[in-house]
């Protein structure tokens, strides 16, 4: 279980993020919803150990893990997709596969399993992951960060600026992956829709603050756009 309790963090001197408490309990899904600026990737940000809390504490299983690195928050199951479809672009999709494969326990049943879950990949593991179109990048970046086996794994707007029939398919993996007892996620996402039906619960962020959370399921999307001022 994930707890962060009254954080409060930044860039700098300027305070981003003002008491944020939420939950992410074991083999849930967790969306975080709000308009650009409100504060959701500084949130995750400060989860996965690139920003420091200026107050308040991130707590993994009881653990207080607020002063710990980023590599030790991976080394206790902590897997994060930041926005922008990132990749090493001068390796191929295999390569960049590999690279997170090589000296795991079972690295190549892990890479086996990513593709899986991104079928569209398989035809593509010679080609440099630079010449991939936006969706696909994101595609390797997700099947990435599953090699990892994680227990929580982080997704910054998975969908953004892809073309929609990859959103499409993208959306169906995190379904699918969300129905995995074993994995808990962490969803920064703009399609409420999208969002909701992925979720267990939400949380609207506005100026840094939490404005309104409840129940996902798609039944919550009229009080999130109210929340939002859609």
């Amino acid at each position: 279980m994930l707890e962060i309790e009254n954080l409060q963090t930044g860039y700098g001197r300027t305070q981003v993020i003002s008491g944020v408490s939420l939950t992410i309990p074991d083999g849930a899904v967790v969306s975080v919803l709000g308009h650009n600026g409100a504060g959701k990737t500084t949130l995750l940000r400060a989860v996965v150990g690139l920003l420091k809390p200026m107050a308040g504490r991130i707590c993994l299983d009881g653990e207080d893990i607020s002063a710990l690195p980023p590599h030790r928050r991976v080394d206790r199951g902590m897997a994060y997709v930041p926005q922008g479809q990132q990749s090493f672009g001068q390796l191929s999709v295999m390569e960049n596969l590999q690279l997170v494969a090589d000296g795991r326990r079972n690295g190549a049943e892990r890479v086996a399993e990513a593709l899986d879950m991104f079928p569209a990949l398989r035809p593509l593991l010679a080609r440099r992951a630079g010449l991939l179109s936006g969706g696909q990048r994101q595609q390797l970046a997700i099947a990435r960060a599953l090699i990892t086996d994680p227990r929580l794994l982080i997704l910054d707007e998975p969908t953004e600026g892809i073309q929609p029939n990859i959103v499409a398919e993208i959306e169906a993996t995190i379904i699918q992956l969300s129905q995995r007892n074993r994995m808990s996620i962490l969803l920064v996402e703009q399609h409420i829709g999208f969002a909701l039906q992925a979720a267990d619960s939400y949380y609207v962020l506005s100026a840094g603050r939490v404005s309104s959370s409840g129940a996902g399921g798609a039944g919550s999307a009229a009080d999130v756009r109210k929340a939002m001022l859609i």
